[in-house]
């Protein structure tokens, strides 16, 4: 990518958005454009193609989505589905009718069937059922994915898929209700520590495996993809390694300091059994995640602490 690109990222606001953002700045890029919510609804269709067509940037990173932990998207199934659906058709479309070649579109490892074989590769895509709590979400990100490859295909676009593994770090989302296990565990041991509390509950059996990314190791990622020029087939962006919530849980109470005992809610959803991705395609190209995960941890923990304040 040349410095003076302009580049737009969609989303930047949010923990993936934020750090392609610091990647890109850090990299000495000059031109990179963001919108905040409040100036550009990426719900609206018309906005959103006007915006485009004025702007006219060279890349484009789409990181905007409505996410959140498996309690949220269990019940808010419809928001789910709509609105990821209505963001990336907008934006991918949009970037289509303004002449943008290169686009990247953020993903989930959520598309990968529940019992895909593991490691999950990207060839498991659309082979066996989804994990139902989740099932819109992972839907609607199937379809940016299918989308991305039809304007290749029909258009000669370069847009290609990325899917990260669990992510954490900086502007993470730490509400109790929506966000995702890791920042959940991080304000709920924290919280512990300052009542006291002798126990600390944590949802579901221990047992379920899970991978987690710092956000700026996939940003690295991401903009490590698109300077390569890279335009072939999805790519998983992961560590290759995971850990049981029960160690997860252990990992966060001893950076936090929270000294009581975790106990398990099995009757709260595990969810998936195992999630961990297949990065050999990412690997083979040049690219390894550099943040071990107890050091991810203790700079979330702190990004926490600073919010907090």
């Amino acid at each position: 990518m040349d410095k003076n690109a302009k580049i737009f990222v969609a989303g930047h606001r949010g923990m993936v958005g934020s750090a392609i953002v610091r990647r890109l700045q850090a990299a000495g890029y000059t031109r990179v454009i963001t919108r905040s919510r409040s100036e550009l609804d990426l719900l609206d269709q018309r906005a959103v193609h006007e915006f485009l067509q004025a702007e006219k940037p060279d890349y484009l990173y789409i990181a905007a989505a409505k996410v959140g932990g498996i309690q949220a998207n269990n019940v808010y199934r419809a928001d789910f589905i709509y609105q990821n659906l209505m963001i990336e058709a907008n934006l991918i479309h949009g970037a289509h009718q303004a002449g943008v070649q290169q686009l990247m579109f953020l993903g989930s490892s959520c598309i990968y069937p529940k019992m895909a074989p593991q490691p999950m590769h990207e060839d498991a895509l659309l082979t066996g059922l989804l994990e139902p709590t989740n099932e819109p979400y992972a839907i609607a990100k199937i379809a940016g994915i299918k989308m991305c490859d039809a304007y290749n295909a029909q258009y000669g676009r370069q847009y290609i898929s990325v899917m990260p593994t669990n992510l954490y770090g900086p502007n993470d989302n730490y509400d109790l209700n929506n966000s995702h296990v890791l920042p959940a565990l991080i304000r709920k041991a924290h919280e512990a520590k300052q009542r006291g509390d002798t126990a600390l509950v944590v949802w579901g059996t221990g047992t379920p495996m899970r991978e987690f990314l710092y956000a700026d190791d996939l940003a690295d990622a991401c903009v490590f993809l698109m300077e390569q020029g890279y335009c072939g087939p999805l790519v998983n962006i992961g560590t290759g390694t995971d850990v049981t919530i029960r160690e997860l849980a252990e990992t966060v109470v001893d950076i936090v300091g929270f000294k009581g005992n975790l106990t398990f809610d099995a009757s709260k959803p595990d969810g998936t059994p195992r999630k961990l991705m297949d990065v050999s395609r990412l690997t083979s190209l040049g690219w390894r995640a550099s943040t071990n995960l107890r050091d991810g941890i203790r700079l979330a923990y702190q990004d926490y602490l600073n919010k907090a304040a």
